[in-house]
């Protein structure tokens, strides 16, 4: 009974230094973010919908922070018992190290549970419906939800898309169709447009390139026969880091399906699905640096080599997302590798300080 008292005792402070972090670190964000916001206020996009446009994107912005949020709150939580001496209390009445560890990862599976939820269900919804609403108070309805562009290959077709509007209306498409490596047929069309259950194309030319010679023909409305849906255009489009992980999961799939690479829609679903252990080694490394070599410097000390720490594994995670793609290694390394090397540091830490 005592037990579990001290192991609520113990996840209560470092939950709520966790909060307090977290709250923190949004409200400077929403500060910030708000002022740079103002350079773009246009149309109907005034100063009121500038907040409600950031408050919509608080979800995003919370799971972001959440590394940084945990490592620093697990600091200021496990630093604040040790300088009133309670950890100490603890470890003298006979609670061992890995039972008071033990006690600080209860809260983070909470914190876990909390993010993954928020990954899949809600920060997608809301970046997307965020985008698109702040689109079309700028420039009315049916505003252009995204210009990032980009290509994409199905079978022997390669793709162009100039942007997608909220209503998955695509814009500037361009086909390019091969046979035996050779071009054979090139399609432009000013708009696709998702009729239920397949495409049809607008304004569309059609150059085909038979022997020696060509031959264009122009077509108000055209079938386009394809097996993308708007779902799988807007996750094209929409920027990557934002989908949930069954999103990424699925593009991920299909890119392989078209013999395509999909390292990087595997690297963000990596990360996602990594954060548990990376939650769990930041927290030890916040736990070794209570326990550790520095349980003696002050507790703003502990916190700057805290943001260090953070900073250095995000850097990290960093360079190796594009070291996987030239490397060939799989993308689940270049996440799995920084929390090794965070769970190796604190358990180095831990030992010296036993």
């Amino acid at each position: 009974m005592l037990a579990d008292r001290l192991d609520r005792y113990i996840a209560r402070n470092v939950l709520g230094a966790i909060l307090v972090v977290q709250v923190v670190l949004l409200g400077l964000d929403l500060v910030i973010t708000y002022i740079n916001e103002l350079n773009d206020v246009e149309g109907d996009y005034g100063a009121l919908q500038v907040f409600l446009y950031l408050c919509m994107r608080l979800p995003w912005r919370f799971y972001q922070y959440a590394p940084v949020g945990v490592l620093i709150g697990a600091l200021i939580g496990l630093g604040g018992m040790a300088s009133s001496n309670e950890l100490t209390v603890m470890r003298a009445a006979g609670r061992s190290l890995a039972r008071i560890l033990w006690g600080v990862m209860k809260p983070i599976i909470l914190v876990v549970a909390v993010l993954l939820l928020i990954a899949e269900f809600v920060s997608p919804r809301t970046e997307q419906f965020a985008s698109a609403w702040r689109l079309e108070q700028m420039q009315g309805k049916g505003a252009v939800l995204t210009q990032r562009g980009g290509w994409q290959r199905e079978g022997d077709s390669f793709y162009r898309f100039g942007a997608i509007r909220a209503d998955d209306t695509v814009l500037d498409l361009t086909r390019y169709r091969f046979e035996d490596q050779a071009l054979r047929e090139a399609t432009a069309a000013e708009r696709a447009i998702w009729e239920g259950d397949h495409w049809i194309l607008e304004n569309v030319r059609v150059t085909r390139i038979e022997d020696e010679r060509t031959v264009v023909e122009q077509h108000d409305r055209l079938a386009w026969q394809t097996s993308m849906t708007p779902q799988q255009l807007n996750r094209l489009l929409r920027r990557i880091d934002s989908q949930a992980p069954s999103e990424l999961w699925a593009y991920a799939n299909y890119l392989q399906s078209q013999g395509l690479q999909a390292t990087q829609p595997l690297l963000y679903f990596w990360q996602k699905m990594l954060l548990p252990l990376t939650l769990a080694s930041l927290v030890l490394v916040a736990a070794s640096f209570v326990f550790g070599p520095l349980r003696t410097v002050a507790a703003g000390t502990r916190v700057f080599y805290g943001v260090i720490v953070g900073l250095s594994f995000k850097y990290l995670q960093d360079l190796l997302a594009p070291a996987s793609t030239v490397f060939g290694f799989s993308p689940a390394w270049a996440v799995l590798g920084p929390t090794l090397l965070c769970v190796a540091l604190g358990f180095y830490l831990l030992r010296r300080s036993g």
